[in-house]
């Protein structure tokens, strides 16, 4: 298996999380990201310490706190697939929040370096901005979460919903150079659900020089690294893909460099 997948495991500790990805882990410097289950009743609590989080009600209901505020029974959809923008709430650093499910609950939380410029904040479903993107068999929803027009330190957070048979983050780009205007330097994580649940999603991630040339069969609940490279992602006939992206880096801007080779597609 590749080692840019990183398969869901039960944690010992009991507490639901069956993704944790730290940038240790990863071998990187600036994302981590976590997904947990919880039961209806069960908590979770995390200290954001020195990062900033973005909590994202993935399916249920629950009630979120800070050390300042507090949303009861946010969530608006039980599946991700009913393709309604989330419920997530914005967490600064040397806070805590603490998460209470009302009814089963999934949810993700998204890690980066924090300045501790912001506040505790509620993102509702009227905050996020929602597109098409693309044409044809490229197009596919996006669920701009934490853009870089909305307040956060490094965080940028989205989702995108890739119909069966369609192709995403496509034509193939890549943002892996700190070269401002042109090119930004963001790791990214891609955390997949497909439906139904017994398909697959196919990435594949290559680089120009092709040190780096790999094609991926990603399974339900499973997450991608990408430190670099082109990364496109395509959803086989039969089966919807969906994916929450997470992104930071030096410089909190999403500017990226599509393949010469492909580009000929954005004129058409």
């Amino acid at each position: 298996m590749s080692e840019r997948i990183v398969k869901p495991v039960v944690n010992p500790e009991g507490d639901g999380t069956l993704i944790n990805v730290t940038p240790e882990s990863a071998g990187w410097e600036y994302v981590g990201f976590q997904v947990a289950k919880l039961a209806e009743g069960e908590t979770l609590t995390r200290e954001s310490g020195d990062q900033e989080l973005c909590v994202v009600l993935l399916s249920g209901f629950a009630n979120v706190s800070t050390r300042e505020h507090t949303w009861d029974n946010i969530g608006k959809r039980m599946s991700v697939f009913e393709k309604i923008p989330p419920y997530s709430v914005y967490v600064s650093t040397s806070d805590q929040v603490q998460i209470t499910a009302r009814t089963e609950l999934e949810i993700a939380i998204c890690v980066a370096p924090g300045k501790g410029t912001y506040q505790a904040r509620l993102i509702a479903p009227e905050d996020v901005g929602v597109e098409a993107r693309g044409y044809g068999n490229l197009e596919r929803q996006i669920h701009n979460i934490l853009p870089e027009q909305k307040e956060a330190d490094s965080l940028l957070v989205v989702e995108v919903f890739t119909p069966d048979g369609h192709w995403s983050s496509y034509p193939p780009h890549k943002h892996d150079r700190d070269a401002l205007p042109d090119e930004s330097l963001l790791e990214e994580t891609y955390y997949f659900r497909v439906q139904p649940e017994q398909g697959f999603a196919i990435q594949r991630i290559y680089t120009d020089d092709r040190s780096v040339d790999e094609t991926l069969a990603v399974k339900n609940g499973e997450v991608v690294l990408v430190p670099d490279g082109y990364h496109p992602v395509g959803a086989p006939p039969g089966y919807e893909v969906y994916y929450l992206n997470v992104m930071a880096g030096p410089t909190r801007t999403w500017k990226f460099h599509n393949d010469p080779d492909h580009e000929w597609l954005m004129k058409k």
